[in-house]
């Protein structure tokens, strides 16, 4: 009489294709998380925080474009009004 065979390695193949399974299916939601990630989605919010460094930014173009001497100080003093605003 023949005895019952689970595969290769009896239930160690089991074990072998759950855990198969289960590396795909984490792949799979970590490419999703990846992709969306990159394209900003719905679930993502932007604080203050994150924005700062391109306000640092448009401030040091600002000061450099007036001590270049392309905009006068009015324009100056708007422009870093509307900017930080």
């Amino acid at each position: 009489m023949m005895g019952y065979n689970f595969g290769f390695g009896g239930g160690f193949g089991m074990v072998v294709m759950a855990l198969f399974w289960v590396a795909i299916i984490g792949l799979a939601i970590w490419l999703v998380g990846k992709l969306l990630g990159s394209t900003g989605s719905a679930m993502t919010t932007r604080s203050e925080p994150q924005n700062l460094p391109q306000l640092l930014n448009a401030n040091e173009t600002l000061k450099q474009r007036y001590a270049r001497g392309e905009i006068t100080k009015e324009q100056f003093e708007e422009m870093r009004r509307n900017i930080e605003a």
